[in-house]
């Protein structure tokens, strides 16, 4: 049998799956096997029917739900109308990336397995569930699937064997050329056109104003918290409330400035590229490019690295010490050093090249997009109504920042970023655009509605208060925490104004205004007579949002406690109670990590 021709299709949300499905590739062009990389959602999945070799490699976001990158594939592929045996002829894998701290773990990949056995698909391997939480991470999981899975594709191929495979320590030809421009340099805008079309995406952001940007948490408090309002004036952008709205932040200045030096590149350079295969050249880079809109706007050098970076980065070290070191990294062996060297420091990749100075000055400008991934989407619950902020949306976002080990302070990338926008410096822009949520809010008029959102989890319910009372939905309850009511109590005069105005009744909670910490769930459980009444006899909803660490699940416990307490059910009906309303759509969540 004739060597295949291997198809790797993909579902990401943060990257993460994007990586691991280019690891694939590089590992099938060692093999000089024919390989295609695909999102899945830019892939005639009608041609799935005549693929001899599939690898789908889908992450699992929010509460079980596809990547934004499959969503149409997800729906064709779940239609009643599709024959039983339409994939007969296919062999295929599927390998999940997950969170095991989230109740659906790797929900899409199980699912997506189950659904190609029903069609018909001969499944090579049982389906990789690769846990975020792993103690060596993803790589563990990932690193024997792949073995299984090439094991078995020789099984299928052994003409796969007769070539010897190109070494690890050869670099694989970059997937795009430069080409540098020798004319007269021109300040490119690079600012986003055509903000007349009505539906604005990922790959056409509208480029909405600035408006202000103030901090809402006190000054002496050490979480910066800001609250973030655009005019989208212009846009056709509707949303309402659970709605997110997604941006792609940039590199600070100065970090874009130290890599061009590290690389000894030219930031006003300007550039073309093309694909050495039939890759399509990146849509979001203009053509032709500086050196700096790369660098700042596209290339996630601020990001801790993973294992590809140091795969490829060890191919051009020539410094001994330095490429003993890169290859240990790359090893499967070397992982437990690599996570205390990078994910345990949250070391960038910027800083990585600057340990190792020997390899980052043998580095090919060709290969910089295969060595850092495209800086990604972040999304934000939209914390405002359009019924009563019309042409505006408002966001409220806390800025990360945090110590390790390292001098350097941790920043997150995107709220530094925003947190760095002045809107009195000029007209400042930010490309965004928006997406539905996971938060559904019922129709009735007299539904009940009580809403658990301490912190900045309390965005979404903003939205849905100013929305709701604006039509007449006066049934809100909202339970919200913080750490005192002096310095993080967020919205207050709103909430005290939609009181006094009967349109809401508030609960609050300081956890740290006295000397035994208080939550959240502590208020659920002391307000158990009202809620059991709101949910048992007046059908209401109940909304968490918030940090996924411990929060959610207490206040999960302390709801079923409400039940046994209050309708005298044991702890298991209490358990099915919970699940019942979930499926119900009564019982939702929104929290991150």
């Amino acid at each position: 049998m004739s060597k295949p021709s291997l198809l790797v299709l993909y579902g990401s949300q943060t990257g993460t799956a994007q990586d691991t499905a280019q690891r694939i590739l590089r590992q099938a062009k060692r093999k000089w096997l024919q390989v295609q990389v695909f999102p899945l959602d830019s892939y005639n999945v009608a041609d799935l029917i005549s693929e001899p070799l599939v690898v789908f490699v889908c992450a699992t976001t929010g509460q079980g739900e596809a990547p934004d990158n499959m969503k149409n594939f997800w729906r064709f592929l779940f239609k009643k109308s599709l024959p039983v045996g339409s994939l007969s002829r296919l062999d295929c894998a599927v390998l999940g990336l997950g969170d095991s701290s989230y109740p659906k773990f790797n929900f899409v990949a199980k699912k997506l397995h189950k659904r190609l056995l029903q069609l018909g698909a001969r499944v090579l391997l049982p389906v990789g569930l690769v846990d975020d939480q792993h103690d060596l991470g993803s790589d563990a999981v990932i690193d024997p699937w792949l073995t299984s899975f090439w094991e078995e594709v020789l099984v299928l191929y052994p003409s796969v064997a007769d070539v010897a495979p190109l070494r690890e320590d050869e670099p694989l030809p970059p997937t795009y050329m430069f080409h540098f421009l020798d004319d007269v340099k021109e300040e490119a805008d690079h600012r986003l056109r055509n903000t007349e079309q009505t539906v604005h995406s990922a790959s056409q952001a509208f480029p909405a104003r600035l408006v202000s940007n103030r901090r809402v948490s006190d000054v002496s408090h050490f979480q910066e918290v800001r609250h973030i309002e655009f005019d989208i004036t212009g846009s056709n952008i509707q949303f309402g409330a659970g709605d997110v709205v997604n941006m792609r932040p940039c590199n600070a200045p100065e970090d874009g400035r130290q890599f061009c030096q590290l690389l000894r590149l030219d930031p006003d350079a300007r550039f073309t590229l093309s694909a050495t295969d039939n890759t399509a050249v990146p849509a979001r880079l203009p053509q032709p490019c500086t050196v700096r809109h790369l660098v700042e706007s596209y290339l996630d050098i601020g990001a801790v690295p993973r294992r590809s970076f140091f795969e490829l980065l060890s191919t051009f070290a020539t410094n001994e010490l330095e490429r003993e070191k890169l290859v240990e990294f790359s090893s499967a062996a070397g992982q437990a050093e690599l996570h205390s060297y990078c994910n345990q420091l949250r070391r960038t990749a910027l800083e990585v090249l600057t340990d190792f100075p020997n390899t980052t000055a043998e580095l090919q400008v060709d290969y910089l997009l295969d060595l850092f991934p495209e800086i990604q989407p972040r999304s934000f619950s939209i914390a405002s109504s359009l019924q009563v902020h019309p042409n505006r949306l408002q966001i409220l976002v806390a800025v990360v920042r945090y110590k390790t080990k390292l001098y350097k302070p941790r920043r997150g990338l995107c709220s530094s970023w925003l947190s760095s926008l002045d809107p009195e410096q000029g007209d400042v822009r930010v490309p965004l655009w928006v997406k539905k949520g996971s938060l559904k809010f019922p129709k009735e008029q007299d539904t009940p509605v009580i809403m658990v959102g301490p912190g900045t989890g309390v965005a979404p319910f903003r939205s849905a208060l100013q929305e709701r009372t604006a039509e007449g939905k006066t049934a809100n309850v909202l339970f919200f925490g913080c750490r005192s009511e002096s310095k993080d109590f967020y919205f207050r005069s709103e909430w005290e104004e939609m009181t006094e105005a009967g349109h809401l009744t508030l609960f609050t909670v300081f956890s740290r205004d006295q000397e035994e910490k208080v939550y959240v769930q502590h208020r659920v459980t002391e307000n158990a007579a009202l809620l059991w009444d709101l949910i048992a006899n007046k059908r209401g909803c109940f909304y968490i949002a918030g940090n996924a660490k411990q929060m959610p699940a207490s206040v999960s416990d302390a709801l079923k406690g409400v039940f046994q307490q209050e309708g005298g059910v044991s702890s298991e009906e209490a358990e099915q109670m919970l699940v019942a309303m979930e499926r119900a759509g009564r019982l939702q969540s929104e929290t991150w990590s």
